[in-house]
């Protein structure tokens, strides 16, 4: 699994998750890469951030120690939503707009939206991004 950093035409970055470029090549052909935050699908990717380490990260045992599997990482996100976040299924658009025009607390949501939906909340402004969280075996 390769990380990309990618930038959409409008000016946000993502991170985006392939195989290898030709994958990342593939999927911006078919459009199906699309930016979290406006969900436009022209994206390229853009330099990567430096990690500079010490002599220390050079020891292989140490640094497998510290590398965390791809799906592990998503294991912990689904779990970290999951405890921090109230799950309001069905009536996400509805909750997001009642706290996007402070007629509720500010708070962390999570629940399901239809096209339709989505198309919505981004004509009103209503900051949201889409993370496709995997069911686990217990």
């Amino acid at each position: 699994m390769i990380i990309f950093d990618l930038r959409c035409s409008k000016g946000h970055t993502f991170e985006g998750w392939f195989r290898d470029r030709a994958a990342f090549d593939e999927q911006k052909r078919k459009k199906l890469i699309e930016c979290p935050v406006c969900g436009n699908s022209d994206a390229d990717v853009v330099p990567s951030s430096i990690a500079v380490m010490g002599k220390d990260a050079r020891d292989l045992d140490r640094k497998q120690d510290r590398e965390l599997p791809p799906l592990k990482a998503l294991q912990m996100l689904h779990e970290y939503i999951t405890k921090n976040f109230d799950d309001v299924g069905e009536k996400f658009a509805e909750a997001a707009l009642k706290i996007h025009r402070g007629e509720e607390d500010r708070h962390n949501i999570r629940g399901t939206t239809t096209k339709r939906e989505e198309e919505m909340l981004k004509e009103e402004g209503v900051p949201f991004f889409k993370i496709p969280v995997p069911k686990f075996d217990s």
